[in-house]
């Protein structure tokens, strides 16, 4: 397992080493072993499954404290653009993003860690994607920005127009990055 850092300090690139033969290919895509010598000692206590079409773009979302959540995030089969906005006041990147594609082929993960907005565009038509999270899910603490704000200026890289990306009631009216109060 390859552990690689971003430019956004905490937020690490994961690639497993995958074995392939005849008969397809084999990897670990989780070891707790591995993680906790990159520095990532952590409880994961629920893993989460979403299937979507080409289109559909999830977030930008994170829980707040006490429920906060480090998220190990990859994709199953298809591709996503997925994307992490720092939103920790003391960091040095408040506000900055990072977006890799994970897919089904590459078998590239992220780690998340507290502190962050997550989301991501599914870029092929039935895509699953899968994470573990370090926190059970709490509708009240529930927090986001909307995903085309312009402040955090994100990249989707979509050759879809705004009006053909699929998006829940709940994300079309996140607010602006600027009225948002971080609680990190």
């Amino acid at each position: 397992m390859t552990i690689t850092e971003t430019p956004i300090k905490d937020l690490l690139v994961i690639e497993p080493k995958v074995w392939k033969d005849s008969r397809g290919y084999f990897y670990e895509s989780f070891s707790a072993r591995q993680l906790a010598a990159a520095g990532i000692s952590t409880t994961f206590v629920q893993d989460n499954q979403s299937f979507s079409q080409k289109g559909a773009l999830r977030g930008l979302h994170a829980q707040v404290q006490p429920f906060e959540q480090g998220k190990l995030v990859r994709v199953i089969s298809g591709s996503v653009l997925d994307v992490a906005v720092d939103i920790r006041k003391a960091s040095a990147t408040y506000g900055q993003y990072y977006s890799l594609v994970l897919s089904g082929e590459n078998h590239k993960q992220l780690w998340i860690p507290p502190g962050f907005l997550h989301g991501f565009l599914t870029l092929e038509d039935q895509t699953i994607f899968t994470y573990k999270v370090t926190n059970y899910y709490d509708k009240a603490s529930e927090t986001g920005v909307i995903w085309n704000d312009p402040d955090l200026g994100i990249d989707w890289n979509s050759d879809l127009s705004p009006e053909e990306l699929l998006l829940s009631e709940k994300d079309l009216v996140l607010p602006a990055f600027k009225d948002f109060s971080s609680p990190f």
